[in-house]
């Protein structure tokens, strides 16, 4: 029996690692701790996110920082999963790496991770498996890594939520149009409330038919990235709105068993969607670019207009861009057989140290990225020390990166 312990705060992450540790085999005691920091999921997120994951609710328990090593420690994991941002990865692959034993450290990013970033690598550098859901993802990946020298192993995992395609319950089509909302895409507020307009217009367009927002938090919970222009308040602004225009923060899964089709920018939902043979647009109204995120879903055909969004075309993806983009043959999984091997080290006394990437600053650069990633949650004197002298001077580096930046050039 192999032991295997995930770390989890927001909604996104918290779904990931469960679906991920909810997929092994009765061989992995599997457990999943919800670190409580200022994002943390709600009671009513969790039970979302725990829905149809695999793992069982006992599996799973809260964790203040200042008892994560000590709870750690008791349970002598083999396998530790970080899933989180990657400010937070940092910081606890760092605690995980003090236990004694040492545990297999993995990390993963829990959607569509095209492009491949610096950031996501660096922070996830003290990692021992890098995990990745896609033939591409592996391949841009590993390129970049090799591009800034970065020594990283990559594993290819089935994403959780394609795995299984599931069926409806009571059988036949759906009728709703089920938009996935996500906070940061896009970004600006009038491209916000362009998407809200379009989704009236969509309900007014077949009043029959239900057009769903389906929003990834409540009012007052928290999610993985902050969300400015939340499109309940961005519809309220809108005026009277069609009855048959609805907000749901239901699991995913559950509004798919209804819907006709997914409309996205470009939220980890298409694939789920995909998964299900549900067809997906991919609102093409802002481009295609990597802030988007979207590029993974314009190679699909995905890409479709407003009108087209209003009449309901929904697409289904290009022949040929299956088996590069999250829905390889699972026999190509192999994070499972990573893991196992890397455990394997690990008890022969094999595993080989990797510390984080070199930074100036020390016990102090170490205690300052922790409160930053822990905000009121860390409670310790080196961090309130950390904090008091870190933001002053990181104010002064940005003044003067500004004041250099507005510099004329010399003649």
């Amino acid at each position: 029996m192999r032991r295997i312990v995930a770390l989890a705060d927001t909604d996104s992450y918290v779904k990931w690692a469960a679906a991920l540790l909810g997929g092994l085999d009765e061989e992995w005691d599997a457990a999943l701790l919800v670190v409580q920091t200022p994002l943390v999921v709600s009671p009513a997120q969790l039970r979302t996110a725990l829905s149809g994951s695999g793992l069982e609710p006992g599996a799973v328990s809260s964790v203040e920082y200042t008892e994560l090593r000590e709870r750690l420690a008791a349970l002598r994991p083999d396998v530790v999963v970080v899933a989180a941002r990657g400010p937070l990865v940092r910081v606890l692959a760092r605690d995980a790496a003090a236990l004694s034993p040492r545990p297999v450290i993995v990390a993963g990013l829990p959607g569509i991770s095209i492009p491949a970033t610096r950031k996501a690598l660096h922070y996830r550098a003290q990692c021992d498996l890098f995990i990745v859901h896609s033939k591409r993802e592996r391949r841009e990946f590993a390129a970049l890594a090799a591009h800034y020298g970065l020594e990283q192993r990559f594993a290819l995992a089935t994403l959780p939520f394609a795995r299984a395609a599931g069926t409806r319950p009571g059988g036949g089509a759906g009728t709703d149009l089920v938009f996935a909302a996500q906070a940061r895409v896009p970004l600006e507020r009038e491209d916000r409330l362009r998407v809200a307009r379009l989704l009236v217009r969509a309900a007014r367009a077949d009043p029959s038919r239900r057009v769903v927002v389906k929003l990834r938090a409540a009012a007052g919970e928290q999610q993985t990235h902050v969300e400015h222009d939340g499109y309940p308040d961005l519809l309220a602004e809108l005026g009277t709105l069609p009855a048959n225009l609805v907000t749901s923060t239901e699991p995913m899964s559950r509004a798919l068993d209804r819907a006709q089709g997914l409309v996205t920018v470009s939220s980890t939902a298409a694939i789920e969607a995909v998964a299900r043979g549900i067809p997906v647009i991919a609102l093409d109204t802002f481009g295609v670019a990597p802030e988007l995120i979207n590029e993974v879903l314009a190679d699909a055909g995905l890409l479709a207009g407003e009108d087209d969004v209003v009449e309901r075309r929904f697409r289904q993806p290009v022949a040929g861009w299956r088996d590069d983009n999250y829905f390889h043959d699972q026999d190509a999984d192999d994070w499972v057989v990573r893991m196992n091997e890397l455990v394997a080290a690990g008890r022969a006394g094999q595993l080989e140290a990797r510390p984080a990437l070199s930074r100036r600053g020390g016990a102090l650069r170490d205690a300052w990225e922790r409160k930053v990633a822990l905000g009121g949650s860390d409670r310790t004197a080196s961090g309130s020390i950390a904090w008091a002298i870190g933001m002053p001077v990181r104010g002064a580096v940005r003044m003067v990166r500004r004041v250099t930046a507005q510099r004329p050039l010399a003649p």
